[in-house]
């Protein structure tokens, strides 16, 4: 079954952490082994073959290198001019991966259909197909970046990730929209590129889905209702966005997934995290809304994290398999299955991409 995964940073991993995604998982644990530059050293859960073992046929690929304040975790740069130097370097890996063959850039409605179609016909010969998107908005120089990197690829866009950004608030803060933040989204409504509203804070999110009137998606999030954190959606904005048909990403970062989790401390063992309760968040919002068109898959393994901050039996990307399985022996339908894994994503990423 084709699966579609609505966030994951590769050229994150490739550049910052200099994994050679192409290679087997073991040989990129076995290549940092040595190393303690970061927790996640030696316990990387993601690379194209992997992927290829899961069935992701399709993802969301990132661009991320912020300049917000405080400094976040990862990819965080003094100055908007690195920041920008950042991405394009990511956009460049992008470009050599597609020459190697490994992946393909989907830049329109037309492309995505035809790559799902190769891909059904032929997984092991198809490239695994991206669509471009930009994690945090704070490398954009001025909002008359986005032109060059629409023309470029991109094709969805977060305003924030940590901090306290020129554009947004990230969601461990509180405040509006500023003004950059508006125009910001006005270009990107004129240029068609979609708004996701992970890591956005509380007053932010409503205010930028009152000022976008483009399509909306929830890259990588999950419940408040289960986790109490303001990272998470709560019941309300889950309603906002089904509101928009939009979806929301299932993730797999395990502090989002069980409560009382503390990062750089808790392990999963200790939290006892499994993959069954990450689909508990995946599962509350099927039942808050009374359907499963709203919920896909957006693991964001790897993101900044390895398997000291999974799910216990989560071991390789390929793992996430075991959510159909699990929603197999709740009772749902082989239809919500497929809008799960794929279908929902697809069908909103069809409806926000140029047609041609």
């Amino acid at each position: 079954m084709l699966i579609f995964d609505a966030h994951l940073d590769l050229s994150l991993n490739a550049l910052e952490f200099r994994r050679d995604l192409t290679r087997p998982l073991q040989d990129i644990r076995a290549a940092e082994s040595a190393l303690t530059d970061h927790k996640s050293r030696g316990r990387s859960t993601v690379s194209l073959p992997e992927m290829r073992r899961a069935g992701i046929g399709v993802c969301v690929a990132t661009q991320i290198a912020g300049c917000m304040k405080p400094p976040g975790p990862v990819a965080v740069w003094e100055s908007t001019a690195q920041a920008w130097a950042m991405t394009q370097g990511q956009l460049a890996w992008y470009r050599a991966m597609e020459d190697l063959g490994q992946m393909r850039m989907l830049r329109t409605a037309a492309d995505l259909s035809a790559h799902v179609d190769q891909w059904h016909a032929d997984p092991s010969g198809t490239p695994i197909g991206f669509i471009l998107s930009l994690e945090g908005a704070d490398s954009l120089r001025t909002p008359d970046d986005l032109q060059a990197a629409w023309n470029a690829g991109l094709r969805a866009l977060g305003p924030a990730h940590y901090g306290i950004g020129r554009y947004a608030l990230g969601h461990d803060h509180d405040g509006p929209l500023t003004d950059a933040g508006r125009q910001l989204l006005k270009e990107m409504e004129r240029l068609g590129i979609l708004l996701d509203v992970t890591h956005l804070c509380e007053q932010t999110f409503w205010e930028a889905l009152d000022a976008f009137g483009g399509s909306v998606w929830a890259s990588h999030h999950n419940c408040r209702a289960l986790v109490d954190d303001p990272r998470q959606l709560s019941d309300r904005q889950i309603r906002a966005i089904a509101e928009r048909d939009g979806v929301i990403g299932l993730a797999f970062d395990a502090w989002m997934i069980v409560p009382g989790w503390v990062r750089g401390r808790t392990t999963p063992e200790q939290a006892g995290a499994t993959i069954e309760h990450a689909v508990n968040h995946l599962d509350h919002i099927c039942q808050l809304l009374g359907n499963a068109r709203h919920v896909g898959i957006g693991t964001d393994l790897d993101g900044g994290f390895g398997t000291e901050q999974c799910p216990r039996d989560l071991n390789s990307i390929a793992d996430i398999r075991r959510v159909f399985d699990i929603l197999d022996r709740r009772g749902y339908s082989d239809a919500d299955l497929q809008a799960v894994a794929h279908g929902n994503f697809l069908r909103c990423a069809l409806e926000a991409l140029p047609q041609e």
